[in-house]
């Protein structure tokens, strides 16, 4: 099984808008085989506090203008690490040590990467 187009093209816009906020260092991985709640992970540094939150509601704020509703969102005040959650799709927006220190791209290191462009067309 593979990520679905629909997860792949949400998956894009969450890029172009964490990439509008100098998001770093954005992996996806279509998570879709071993894990049959979502397709997509994908992963992004911001380099503090404030960046992390900004890349968050950004990717928020584009998602929900596709049409795509957050289920739900953790540690999005703390600004260290903010999961989101839309269903197909999980967004987990990191400060550098916290990515670092959980090194989720190890943890699923057999997943596929999905290749994202990031562009001002988008």
């Amino acid at each position: 099984m593979t990520a679905t187009p629909r997860s792949l093209e949400i998956t894009r816009i969450a890029a172009a808008a964490a990439d509008s906020k100098q998001a770093e260092n954005p992996v996806a991985l279509d998570v879709s085989e071993p894990l049959p709640l979502a397709d997509v992970f994908f992963l992004v540094s911001g380099r503090n506090e404030p960046n992390v939150r900004a890349i968050a509601e950004e990717v928020i704020e584009k998602l929900h203008d596709a049409g795509v509703n957050l289920l739900r969102r953790e540690g999005l005040s703390e600004g260290r690490w903010a999961l989101l959650d839309f269903g197909d799709l999980v967004v987990h927006v990191f400060h550098e040590e916290e990515r670092l220190y959980y090194s989720l791209e190890r943890l699923w290191k057999d997943c596929p990467v999905v290749p994202l462009s990031v562009s001002a067309s988008l």
